[in-house]
């Protein structure tokens, strides 16, 4: 029995000794996916470096004699380095998503890369919105509906003399469509973003414009009553100088 689980334990260890970690890449349609072997690869004189996706076909084969040979259908679309064994797949498509594994094989076979490659569309504009705006002697409020083709998300902002922040802080969504629906306040801005892992677009609208805040309307009043005692002593000012000029003209006739 001892001797039954010594070997399905070396036989584990050797199955997991050509294993790596998968890595998963994001990649836009239309772009070229790029693969790398990240450490050395030494391939014994008679085995088979080889690119395989999904476990099932072969894209590209290194044979023992060093020769390239690219599987028919991705003749003309991939390039491969002998010296590094990186892959470059160009133009990529949604059918392109799956599993990639770089291979070694001969006697064992050898896992020396693995990655799950995505496809993803890049997102679409996404549209940024006033519903509302009320303004009050304290404070200002604006709601706001941040969208895309989709899915949207509606926000309210609050402002005071000093500071704006934004009701339930900052929202998010995922759409439909896989991607991220963002809304958020930067500075004196209202902030709408969609993204995914391979594109971003985004809106934004500034809250000064469009809240009259208490503190301008203050200032404003306070200004106003400045000016009209300003002009109120001028006025008041000159009537004293003319009464004395018209007196001391006719102390001269």
């Amino acid at each position: 029995m001892m001797f039954i689980f010594v070997m399905l334990g070396l036989v584990l260890c050797k199955e997991l000794a050509g294993s790596s970690a998968v890595t998963t890449v994001f990649v836009q349609k239309g772009k070229d996916l790029h693969l790398h072997v990240n450490k050395p690869v030494v391939i014994p004189e008679y085995d088979e470096f080889s690119w395989r996706v999904n476990d099932t076909g072969s894209i590209v084969r290194l044979s023992p004699d060093n020769k390239v040979r690219i599987v028919d259908p991705y003749k003309g679309r991939v390039e491969f380095s002998v010296q590094n064994h990186s892959l470059i797949l160009k133009n990529v498509q949604h059918s392109d998503s799956g599993e990639y594994t770089a291979l070694i094989a001969g006697d064992e076979t050898q896992r020396v890369a693995e990655y799950k490659v995505i496809i993803q569309d890049p997102v679409s504009p996404v549209n940024l919105s006033v519903n509302s705006v009320s303004n009050s002697t304290e404070s200002c409020n604006l709601t706001v509906t941040c969208s895309t083709e989709d899915s949207l998300i509606n926000s309210t902002f609050t402002c005071d003399k000093q500071t704006c922040h934004q009701e339930g802080g900052e929202q998010s969504t995922n759409t439909t469509s896989g991607s991220y629906l963002h809304v958020y306040l930067l500075n004196e801005f209202i902030i709408c973003k969609h993204s995914n892992q391979v594109s971003c677009t985004s809106n934004k609208t500034e809250i000064q414009p469009l809240c009259s805040l208490t503190g301008s309307q203050s200032i404003s009043l306070c200004l106003m009553k400045t000016v009209m005692i300003s002009v109120g002593l001028i006025i008041m000012v000159s009537a004293v100088i003319s009464v004395h000029l018209m007196k001391r003209l006719k102390k001269q006739e």
